[in-house]
């Protein structure tokens, strides 16, 4: 079985084609049973995160393979195969295995380096080995991907290279300044309780923010955020997950409060920041609710919450610092754990009046009343409408915004380290499953030469009843031991040749001189299949 991946991502795709194709959580299930039904695929994993989507599978055809999981990311994202098809991109085998090293790593990343992608990944696997479709295969991949992630985090200095997605959008709202500058004193508004969101909240908190309000469906994951961060406790930092590519940001105490779902356009008036990282189906923000937040804070403005100075405008009077330019060494997304907030139907038809600044940089009408709005977009698809951008009064960055910042950003020196760590891995990985794969072959050899063996003694004992219980055990052991040495040295050859580039063929070679039963082959591989997914399960589960 080889490795095949289809998928489409920022650097593929529009983020307006990534936002239809989306796939929220109850349909990335359907597609993997799907995948796994087909002719051509024993193994599924799909990694899906606010800018990739991408359909991992083992195959043993590589152009069935790409037909039929290009139909069935088409089928399932919504998306007719003829509109996504220009988007697409395919690996397979070692290329397969060194774009999910590279994904693993963050090279791959709107922002270069973030971590966040490795918690996704290792969802992935978790949602393959829940529901079966992982195998050895996809095992031993994604396992790996997440060691080799891991190490390149704690092996260079990938880390100074990027930031998360949430660290990034600010600097991009901050236009230049330092975010702890930018945001002191200002009341944040984050809508979400997934991690994402809790590492938004952390970052304000630790950027001075004023006041925290969480907004989510469930209202209970909002009150536990809220908790968290009123206490500064260690669930305030975001479930773990790194803002600085390896490091998790120290919670830092707020006050904080959490929200409904419906008190959203009442607080949005008090607001100086909003964070937005949900899992809707609809927008979240629509232009009218802006745009009377705006008004109402207008209203205000001699005293009320909107007042300059209540919630920490600039000195200036407005809530933005000009045009943000690229703010960090960065390359792309991949972080959205969000959480579900379902809003009315309809919602997300929104935005086709709106277009993001020429310069890729965040909204920013050079004239942003006192009392203004910064707007930061997280989801995939958007919770915000598109058409607030170049809004009089807002400040609005959103994954397409953040894409265009990142497109310019330099590379740090780290990424050829890491790029070389990955081209090793690979590497090694490749040897390892190309040893793996003949090992089944091996194994039914040695179980044929057994059953010949077997056989020849019970022939013998008829023939000599005479002999006693020791020389039948002597002359057992001594046909057992010419057969082993005669077997030893070929099978540790074969297992050093099927570890080269093209080894594959000898297994083949293997079966065919000894005449093996390839059903035997076949039932040795699901053993060793139901042995590791076995194993990975109880790694999983608590002791």
């Amino acid at each position: 079985m080889s490795v095949l991946v289809v998928g489409l991502s920022h650097r593929s795709a529009p983020v307006s084609v990534l936002e239809r194709a989306s796939l929220a959580p109850d349909a990335r299930g359907k597609l993997l049973a799907d995948a796994v039904a087909a002719v051509p695929v024993t193994e599924a994993a799909v990694l899906a995160t606010c800018n990739r989507i991408e359909l991992y599978a083992a195959v043993d055809k590589f152009h069935a393979g790409v037909a039929e999981l290009s139909t069935l990311l088409a089928q399932h994202a919504g998306v007719s195969l003829e509109e996504l098809t220009p988007h697409l991109y395919v690996h397979y085998e070692d290329r397969a295995v060194h774009h999910l090293f590279s994904v693993g790593c963050g090279l791959d990343s709107m922002v270069v380096g973030e971590g966040q992608i490795l918690g996704q990944i290792k969802e992935s696997l978790a949602l393959g080995q829940r529901l079966h479709t992982a195998g050895r295969t996809l095992n031993d991949l994604f396992q790996q991907a997440l060691r080799v992630g891991k190490r390149a985090h704690s092996e260079t200095g990938i880390d100074k290279a990027g930031q998360s997605l949430v660290s990034f959008g600010l600097a991009q709202l901050a236009g230049g300044a330092p975010v702890a500058e930018w945001a002191a004193g200002r009341r944040g508004l984050v809508i979400g309780a997934g991690s994402m969101s809790a590492l938004a909240a952390t970052t304000l908190a630790r950027a001075g923010a004023a006041e925290l309000v969480i907004a989510n469906r469930t209202y209970e994951r909002a009150e536990r955020l809220a908790a968290s961060l009123n206490a500064g406790s260690p669930a305030a930092g975001a479930a773990g997950i790194p803002a600085q590519g390896g490091a998790v940001p120290a919670p830092v105490p707020v006050a904080a409060r959490a929200v409904r779902v419906e008190e959203i356009a009442e607080e949005l008036a008090a607001a100086d920041v909003v964070v937005s990282c949900t899992g809707a189906t609809g927008l979240v923000l629509t232009a009218d609710d802006v745009h009377e937040a705006l008004r109402r804070r207008a209203a205000g403005a001699g005293g009320g919450a909107g007042a300059p100075g209540a919630g920490g405008a600039d000195g200036d009077g407005t809530t933005g610092r000009g045009p943000a330019g690229p703010g960090a060494d960065a390359l792309g997304p991949d972080g959205s754990d969000r959480d579900d907030v379902r809003v009315a139907p309809g919602h997300r038809a929104g935005g086709a009046g709106g277009a993001a600044a020429e310069d890729g940089g965040p909204s920013s009408a050079p004239g942003v009343a006192a009392g203004g709005l910064a707007l930061l977009d997280l989801a995939m698809p958007r919770d915000i409408d598109h058409a607030l951008h170049d809004t009089p009064g807002i400040r609005f960055v959103d994954i397409e915004t953040l894409a265009g910042a990142s497109a310019d950003a330099p590379m740090a020196a780290d990424v050829d380290q890491v790029r070389a760590l990955v081209a090793e891995e690979v590497d090694v990985f490749g040897a390892a499953q190309r040893a793996a794969g003949i090992t089944p072959t091996v194994v039914a050899l040695r179980t044929m030469a057994q059953d010949v063996v077997a056989g020849e003694i019970a022939r013998l004992e008829g023939r000599l009843p005479g002999l006693d219980e020791r020389q039948r055990a002597e002359v057992a052991q001594t046909v057992r031991r010419v057969v082993d040495k005669l077997l030893h040295a070929p099978t540790v050859r074969v297992k050093e040749l099927a570890a080269t580039p093209g080894g594959a063929g000898y297994a083949d070679a293997l079966r065919e001189l000894f005449d093996l039963d390839p059903a035997t082959v076949d039932a040795v591989s699901r053993a060793d299949s139901g042995r590791a997914a076995a194993s990975a399960r109880s790694e999983r589960e608590p002791s």
